[in-house]
Parts: structure tokens; sequence; C-alpha cells
């Protein structure tokens, strides 16, 4: 926010020019249209485009043919006036809104100025569907050549720019020793945790490549910033918004730093512990409604993936029994089926920077391999997989199930180990009334038993699991209680004090259900890693790469 003596020295440089294509002053009273304003703000983003400026000006409460004060009484309460954002906002296409809505209080009267941010490269800004530009002084219809001049633009990576007015004083030093801490267990290898810890802030953001010359990026405000430097990427948000859209209603917004951000929001979501079948099944399960690493997942990607230019938060929407996560810009490269089974790998990216920096803090990897995991991980859960919706051709809404949709589907899972991901697939199409592109496969499908009825009215076979179910099988594959495992994990702590995930591997992974593949006894170890410490009873001493796990309460 500019002080009152940088406005003052603003408005003094902009009355003395007099207006222009990006300047424009007016009387204005207390019932100017707001409709007015979204026309002006179009014509004057699109001329500092033109201009290759970063803000054009409207400003009320001068007069244009003397340039001098005179004062407006336009929407004189602060918070009636900040709502002209949001009213204009909903007009413009793009959707973008002020840099800010400056207030100036001069002995001559009360000044407001508008700063208007520069069309995005290659995109120009209409108002209620039409265009409009500068004829000097004048509002006019943004003319053809200047249109056809604004899309011929190569649009500029948006995660990449420098962010003129930042530096190092911006960074959240929470994220920054959490991204060196990341860095350093990722590459372990090829530096020593001290090498790292002793590089100069600047030395550290360019080896992320989070540097663009001498100068923060956009990436690195989004990813290490402090929660007040958001407004540094104005009009952009820079927010993740997480709304609670159930029995009870709540949401809360996030801002930078995103590297910790997403973490939180994962922490408030109700993510309480269900019985996969009815208790009067054979084979028992627990498992939380959501996977942790699903979940942060499927945050980052759309961290990742956002089209910033849109101006747009992203939006976090939790169900009562599934969450949606939604971010701006249609799917990049491909489409969401072509990357399930991890044979794709993307050739581009929309936030190269950005994606980059995220890969080298661990967060997502570059290989494409992130949809195919999130499946991979739901399946060994015997949960519903993940659905996209890429529908509305200017987002991509993801929803991550946290019930049972069909026990058949599940049971089959739990008894058949080892089906192929193409098979359950087709299995989640069928049990969410999905067609089966694939022919071949239903037929395979049908003859193994595993589903039953007429096209349109497939179904999981509900008899398939319990036919094949014997007292022998019973005894192999019934699950225990957690608490029983976490009895037997907190005896080996308050025994040998300390231990590694291979020792804890070597603890449980022989005890826990013979219905369970290795990849979901590897799942549940995790999960009863997290529910103990989450009771603080158990904390991770070493590192994420190398953990060492001890107990906090000796009374357990």
């Amino acid at each position: 926010m500019r002080d009152q003596a940088d406005l003052k020295a603003i408005l003094k440089k902009l009355i003395a020019d007099g207006e222009n294509e990006v300047v424009e002053f007016k009387q204005a009273d207390n019932f100017y249209k707001s409709s007015e304003i979204g026309k002006y703000f179009s014509a004057l983003s699109n001329e500092a485009n033109l201009q290759e400026i970063n803000s054009a000006w409207l400003v009320f409460g001068i007069d244009d043919k003397t340039r001098s004060t005179i004062g407006t009484d336009y929407r004189p309460d602060h918070k009636h006036l900040m709502a002209v954002k949001n009213e204009v906002h909903n007009g413009l296409d793009p959707s973008l809104t002020f840099r800010e809505i400056h207030e100036l209080t001069l002995p001559e009267g009360r000044v407001i100025l508008f700063e208007i941010p520069s069309a995005p490269a290659g995109i120009p800004v209409g108002w209620s569907g039409h265009h409009y530009g500068r004829a000097g002084e004048s509002l006019t219809s943004l003319g053809m050549d200047k249109a056809d001049t604004i899309r011929a633009q190569s649009p500029a990576e948006w995660s990449a720019a420098p962010v003129k007015a930042a530096n190092v004083s911006d960074l959240d030093e929470g994220a920054m020793q959490r991204a060196r801490q990341i860095f350093w267990e990722k590459y372990s290898s090829r530096f020593s945790e001290a090498e790292v810890h002793g590089w100069s802030t600047e030395d550290f953001l360019r080896r992320i490549s989070l540097l663009n010359g001498d100068k923060l990026t956009r990436a690195a405000i989004l990813l290490l910033g402090r929660e007040e430097s958001a407004n540094l990427l104005n009009p952009n948000p820079a927010q993740i918004t997480w709304k609670l859209d159930a029995e009870e209603k709540a949401y809360h917004h996030y801002g930078p730093p995103f590297l910790l951000n997403t973490s939180a929001i994962y922490q408030r979501i109700r993510n309480l512990r269900i019985r996969l079948l009815p208790d009067n099944e054979l084979i028992q399960q627990e498992v939380e409604k959501y996977d942790q690493e699903i979940i942060l997942e499927a945050f980052h990607n759309a961290i990742a993936h956002q089209d910033y230019n849109q101006n747009a938060r992203i939006l976090i929407t939790e169900f009562k029994d599934s969450l949606e996560i939604e971010n701006s810009g249609t799917f990049y490269e491909g489409a969401p089926d072509e990357y399930v089974e991890g044979k794709v790998t993307p050739r581009r990216y929309r936030n190269t920077v950005l994606v980059k920096a995220m890969a080298h803090l661990g967060m997502i990897d570059t290989m494409g391999y992130g949809i195919h995991k999130m499946h991979r991980l739901q399946a060994d859960r015997f949960f519903p997989l993940p659905d996209y919706d890429i529908s509305a051709g200017n987002s991509v809404k993801l929803r991550i199930y946290g019930k049972i949709m069909d026990p058949a589907y599940t049971r089959l899972l739990l008894q058949k180990t080892g089906i192929p991901l193409h098979d359950i697939l087709a299995l989640d199409r069928i049990q969410k009334r999905i067609p089966v592109p694939d022919e071949n496969i239903v037929k395979r499908l049908r003859k193994t038993g595993w589903i039953e009825g007429r096209k349109p009215n497939l179904h999981v076979s509900a008899e398939v699991a319990k036919a094949t179910s014997s007292k022998a099988d019973y005894i192999r594959t019934r699950a225990q209680d957690n608490a029983h495992y976490e009895k037997l994990l907190l005896d080996y702590l308050g025994t040998f004090k300390k231990a590694t995930r291979s020792e804890i591997n070597d603890l449980l992974l022989n005890k826990l259900s013979e219905a369970l593949t290795q990849a979901q006894r590897k799942c549940k170890i995790s999960n009863l890693l997290t529910s103990l410490k989450a009771q603080g009873k158990i904390d991770n001493q070493g590192s994420r790469r190398k953990p060492q796990w001890v107990l906090l309460n000796q009374e357990n």
C-alpha cells in the first residue's frame, strides 16, 4: 500500500502531464456508475499494455479541464468503496481487478486514485462483452489494429516474471528453513547439511530456480513469501480458499507461503477414521477418510498447473464425503486419462519456473506420475478412484472420495490382490455407472465373474469375493484393530528407544492382513505412524528421508 506522500507525488505528476491514453480525470459524485468504471478499466488497461507500462490511472476528484483538485464524495464509506473491486471484477474478461484503490486526503478535498493493471500479454481486456480503448483523452471501442497487436503478443510465463518491488525480506523465515531442509534431504548425496544451510539466501534461491536475474520471481513469492507479500502480486490474489460445504459451513483463505500452507489446509480437513465394510463382513479394515499423500499431491498439482493469468484463487471445497480441488486453466497438455496409468510424460508446462522449483522442493515430480500416484494410492485404500472434470473449459476440477460407494467393489479389491490398474479403472467406472470404452476389458471382467448385468446396467458382482472366502482365508486376511498394531510399535520403541522406517516395516509387515498388497501394508504403516504422531505418542527426530522414530510418552 502506497503512503500519502507517495500518492501526492503520483497525483502531482499525473496532473502535470494531463489526461492521455492511460490517465483519466473525473469529478464523479456518489452516483457514478460501476459500469462506467468498468468501461474505463477495459480501455485504460488495454492502452497500458500497448504503451508497455504496468499501471494506468482513473482519478476521481479532479476537474479535467482546469486540472484542479475539487474533491469527490464518491462512496465516502471505505468498505463501500472497496466493494467496487468485486463489482468491476465480475464484468471483466479476463477476470482482473484493481491493483489498488487509493484514497488521498488533501486540503482541497478527497481524491480517489484507481490503479489499473496493464492487460495481460496476448489478452485484450473486455467489459461486459466489449473491448474498449482510448483515442487521446476519449473513451472509444478498441480498434481492430490495437486488438490484433495485443493478441499477437506472446504471453509471458507468469511464474517466471520478476517482482521488482520485492526483496529477500519479503520471504517467510520458516518457509525458507523448511525449503533448505527439504532440498538437503533430496540432494544429500551431493551436498552436506551444513553446506546447504550455509548458502546465502540469494544463492539458495538461484539453485532452486526462483531468481530472475537478481530479482525474486512471482513463483518465489507464492512458495516462500510472507503472508503480506501476496500484495506484491496484485491483481492476482495469490490465494487458496478452503470451504466447508456440509452440515456445517465455514471457509478460510490461505496466502503465501504455499510450501507450508498446503499442509495447514490438510490439517483443517475433517479426516475421521472410517470402517470400510459393515460389521457383519469377515474382513475388517479401518482407514482415514483421506490419505495425506494423495491430498497434498492434489493440492500441489493445482498450484503447479494453475493459470495465474486468470487472476483467480484455487478452491478447495470439503463436502461431507469428498474433496473438490479446482484450479483455473485448461488441462495444459493431453487429458487426465492419459496420465492415469503413468505411461505419459508431459513435454511442457504452463508454469515452468514454478514447476521446477516445486520439484526441487519435493512438492511434485516432473514426469507425469502425479495422477497415476493418486489413483494407485486410492486403489490401495479400496476407495473409489479420483474423478477429473474439465467440462467447464477454463478450469480443472478434481474430486477425491472419502467414502465407500459400492461395497462389492471394495470387497473385491480387499480379496483379490494384484488387480492391474486398468482393470480397477474399469471396475471403478462400473461402480459409478460410467460406460467402459474398451469392450475387451468388459468381456474379460465378465468372464472372471467380477462384473454382472447387461449394458448399460453393469455392476460389480456382490458374490465373487464371498464365494472365495473360507475360515482359513478369514484367519489369514482378518485385520486386527489398529490398537493392536499401535501397541506392538509402542512396545518396540519402549524397549529399543528408537526405530527407523525399515525396522518398523520389519516389525509389522508380516503381521498385517494377507488381504493387503505390499504397497497397501506400507500405506497402513504410514497411517499408523501419522496417527500416533498426531496423538503425541511418537515423533520423528530424524529427517523425512531418514526417519528416526522415538517414543514421547514413556507410560505407553
